[in-house]
């Protein structure tokens, strides 16, 4: 037992210790951004010569530093008295709360974890090199909370006890199989299978080339509109996440709507296609699309609808198609797309000169870009709830993650061809060079998305981390024609497939659309439930008239070459 004299001289060390430490993570916290500042926001000493250091506001940083040595204090005056239960998901179990030094560990995680942000924001930074600052931060303690660690974690080690060390023996088994597929698993993969209980929906491809197949589906109803429907993905991804399940699937809805619909279906790039570029996107991909469908069903023009990059791709045809002063899709829905990257929130993080030439170097000129990388840095923006908690139930835990449809469509990732990434990554991302009325020539033709006068759909989700709301919305100040903006609750994906029978979330509508996202929410009409039947009443009138549903698939020379979901869906990413 400690004296009291003892434990006062513990507490006076344990403060001078914060002290020591708290100078030492601020000199090494400065080398990483740039500028120096006076006094405590002093230049590191033995800064190396040319690295610059962070610069600090004074005040800011002192309250920081006062608030930390406070709060940790407070922590160690407690001792091994049970602090407060911790407002975290990840230490919120009751095997914690039974456990004071696991929750001792997870208050101090937590308060060094909050001291590092504000050291972030107490910089003088730009916003850049903030927001980078804070995804670093973020990465390192999503990485280094305690409940990764099996030592330190009171809810592994009880489920090792009751399991008699099944558990870890398991966990072990759950690693080696992750790793020889090369991702962690976010679902019970082996529930699922395309074409099977995945993507379902009834259909044919009824044409492919190298870089999609065309799927034409079934009609639900006896009569049909006469003008009929494309839906274009995203090529970063399968397909099929708007035709995950019956319930769910937007296909299924959109056929039951009546409507005549196609889709689609990208090829995840192999070495054939090494050296595809964006135009090769645009002219064999969206355009021969749009083209074909129209030889199809004999139609005049159609309508279609481009999701995420799907929207990107599609916005560029239709302003490639307006320079040739040809009209051949009525209307266009952009689902939470970019046209304007001027908002990308965290995306911007990874994106400067000197990655995209990088980037240029390595597959500017022919190669391909792995689906996995993609796939591991979506990952990675949300590392808590993609990454971390399934390293801990996976392994720490030895638990099998629950069937999940859509968690199993995001770990099935697809290749892109090198040239048409660089190209993307320079042109959007980097210099948003697609809104510059022609700065871009894309097949040929100057791109200038103002001549792009049809009516327009724009839906963008609240939450979302891929596709801001704010870089949704600035498509209504780029393209021309009559347009409606909606904004959904959740995000990227989970705002999007909300199909209205689940009575999920809300959305927003507002007939104004002024310059800005902020003030055309001040006028926002909230809605119960899901955005969908907006949509099909903003549709229905571009549908055209009611004609008798098709009783075969394609027609003359695009015959029949496989079933619906078709080869591509179905092949796995290589690279």
């Amino acid at each position: 037992m400690h004296s009291q004299a003892d434990w006062a001289q513990l507490a006076t060390q344990f403060q001078q210790n914060l002290g020591a430490g708290w100078m030492k993570a601020l000199e090494s916290f400065q080398q990483l951004g740039a500028g120096s500042a006076p006094g405590l926001a002093g230049a590191a000493p033995d800064a190396p010569a040319g690295i610059p250091t962070l610069q600090f506001e004074p005040a800011k940083l002192v309250e920081l530093q006062q608030g930390y040595l406070r709060e940790a204090a407070l922590l160690w005056n407690q001792g091994m008295q049970a602090p407060a239960p911790v407002k975290d998901k990840r230490f919120s179990g009751a095997a914690w709360s039974r456990h004071p030094l696991a929750l001792f560990s997870a208050a101090v995680y937590l308060l060094n974890t909050r001291t590092l942000m504000g050291l972030v924001e107490a910089s003088n930074a730009d916003e850049k090199t903030k927001a980078r600052l804070l995804f670093a931060v973020e990465q390192w303690a999503a990485a280094s909370a305690p409940s990764n660690f099996l030592a330190l974690n009171p809810e592994a080690q009880q489920k090792a006890i009751d399991t008699q060390g099944e558990s870890i023996a398991q966990g072990m088994h759950n690693l080696l199989a992750d790793m020889q597929q090369g991702h962690v698993s976010m679902t019970d993969e082996r529930v699922f299978e395309v074409g099977r209980n995945m993507a379902t929906s009834e259909g044919a491809v009824v044409f492919e080339n190298a870089l999609f197949q065309l799927i034409e589906y079934k009609p639900l109803t006896a009569k049909v509109f006469e003008r009929p429907f494309l839906l274009i993905p995203p090529c970063i991804n399968k397909y099929y996440i708007l035709d995950l399940q019956p319930e769910n699937s937007f296909v299924r809805h959109l056929v039951d709507q009546g409507h005549r619909v196609f889709l689609v279906s990208w090829r995840s790039a192999d070495e054939s296609m090494s050296q595809t570029t964006w135009d090769d996107y645009i002219e064999d991909g969206a355009i021969r699309a749009i083209e074909t469908v129209r030889e199809i069903t004999q139609a005049k023009d159609i309508n279609a609808l481009g999701f995420c990059v799907g929207g990107t791709i599609l916005g560029t045809a239709l302003a490639v198609l307006a320079a040739r002063k040809q009209k051949p899709v009525h209307s266009a829905t952009f689902l939470t797309a970019f046209l304007d990257f001027s908002h990308t929130g965290v995306m911007d993080v990874f994106i400067d000169e000197g990655m995209v030439k990088f980037r240029e170097m390595q597959m500017g000129q022919g190669g391909l870009m792995a689906g996995r990388d993609l796939a591991q840095t979506f990952s990675f923006l949300r590392p808590n709830d993609l990454v971390w908690n399934y390293v801990v139930g996976n392994y720490l835990k030895g638990e099998t993650p629950p069937p999940f449809d859509l968690l199993y469509w995001n770990s099935d990732s697809t290749n892109l061809p090198g040239p048409m990434y660089a190209w993307y990554l320079r042109n959007t991302y980097l210099e948003n060079n697609l809104v510059k009325p022609n700065k871009l020539s894309v097949c040929g033709e100057k791109v200038d998305l103002r001549k792009i006068g049809i009516p327009s759909y724009i839906y963008g989700s609240r939450e979302d981390h891929i596709v801001p709301i704010e870089g949704a919305y600035e498509t209504v100040n780029y393209i021309g024609g009559k347009k409606r903006f909606v904004m959904g609750a959740s995000g990227h994906i989970a705002g999007v497939i909300n199909a209205p029978a689940a009575r999920k979330r809300s959305y927003w509508t507002n007939d104004q659309l002024p310059s800005t996202h902020a003030e055309w929410v001040q006028g926002a009409e909230d809605h119960a439930g899901s955005w969908w039947p907006d949509w099909y009443a903003w549709l229905k009138p571009h549908g055209g008239k009611q004609v008798a549903a098709p009783r075969a698939y394609g027609r003359s020379k695009f015959k029949v070459i496989e079933p619906a979901p078709g080869r591509y869906v179905k092949a796995k990413a290589q690279a």
